[in-house]
């Protein structure tokens, strides 16, 4: 069989909305939808993939923020996009625990996208007020178990990453805690800076000024055992809880029937930017480890992470409504 005739029945066995991968693409822009609002940490690193892709792809990357939802408005807006190659979505942590906290997805989580690539994993970082007693893991857990109905923790919102590390540390740590949610994160520190919050699971973007100034203190971070990315701050595996691990990542994704040559252009492109060193350095105040690979390694780690948190979204009854 011909080349030509192989991509066409590639792009016949994926339905009607593929479309052949011509030799010459990109031909025009290609957008990049964000399903936040502009400003926040994804819109950011999509800025910056995007600058760095369009210098490779030699066309530019258009940033439209579809936010609300929780994800949802943006991500379906891709998943019922023409599979071309020319709209495209920066996927992160909600995009693997949607399918277990959202009793109807308006698009089958399953086959309506397909992967492009990973861009990065961040860890959060659990800080609590300086002024109280709390300086390890199990001081707070032996607190929380003092004052079980009591003892709460924030987060910016319902189903983000801070609040389902909150819901793993009780898991395993056999404690209550009651789960505060705020509309962002700025709202949160300031309530624990106040004394009003035990604790939260923040991004190491929101707090990493505030605990360099002494307005926090870091107690743990929430990467894999033996893999702390802040010095003298250790993970919560080596601290008490082993096996806890919590990853905020970010990916891109395209239609489902995208043709396969367009996601192998797509994935070149992202992984040239994400291992240089000019990006690694713009994301490390991110928080930002980039882990660039291909297409199959963010599918299978997107479908064992969805696997993970339904597992947690369903022991602990979790619900966002």
């Amino acid at each position: 069989m011909s080349a030509c005739k192989s991509i066409a029945a590639i792009a016949l066995a994926f339905g009607p909305l593929s479309v052949p991968a011509r030799a010459d693409y990109p031909e025009r822009p290609i957008k990049l939808v964000v399903p936040f609002p502009p400003g926040g940490g994804t819109d950011l690193i999509a800025r910056m993939i995007g600058a760095g892709m369009a210098d490779d792809l030699g066309q530019p990357f258009v940033i439209e923020n579809k936010a609300g939802a929780g994800t949802m408005i943006g991500t379906d807006f891709v998943a019922k996009s023409a599979a071309d190659g020319y709209t495209i979505v920066i996927a992160s942590f909600a995009h693997a625990v949607n399918p277990s906290l959202q009793p109807a997805l308006p698009y089958n989580h399953d086959k309506a996208f397909a992967p492009i690539g990973l861009i990065g994993k961040s860890f959060n970082v659990l800080v609590v007020n300086p002024a109280n007693a709390f300086r390890t893991v199990r001081d707070i857990v032996a607190a929380a178990k003092a004052k079980p109905d009591a003892f709460n923790y924030a987060s910016q919102g319902p189903g983000t990453s801070a609040h389902l590390s909150g819901e793993l540390f009780k898991n395993l740590a056999g404690i209550n805690l009651v789960h505060v949610p705020y509309r962002g994160a700025a709202q949160a520190l300031t309530d624990i800076m106040g004394g009003q919050i035990n604790m939260m699971f923040g991004t190491s973007a929101a707090v990493s000024a505030l605990v360099a100034g002494g307005q926090l203190r870091a107690v743990a971070v929430t990467a894999p055992a033996g893999a702390s990315p802040i010095a003298n701050v250790p993970t919560i595996a080596d601290s008490g809880l082993p096996g806890y691990a919590v990853e905020s990542w970010y990916g891109l994704y395209a239609p489902a029937g995208t043709p396969a040559p367009v996601i192998a252009r797509l994935n070149t492109a992202l992984n040239k930017v994400a291992r240089s060193e000019i990006f690694q350095k713009r994301v490390e105040p991110e928080g930002l480890i980039a882990t660039p690979g291909a297409p199959e390694e963010l599918d299978l780690y997107v479908r064992a992470e969805e696997a993970r948190w339904r597992k947690i979204v369903v022991e602990n009854k979790i619900t966002i409504n």
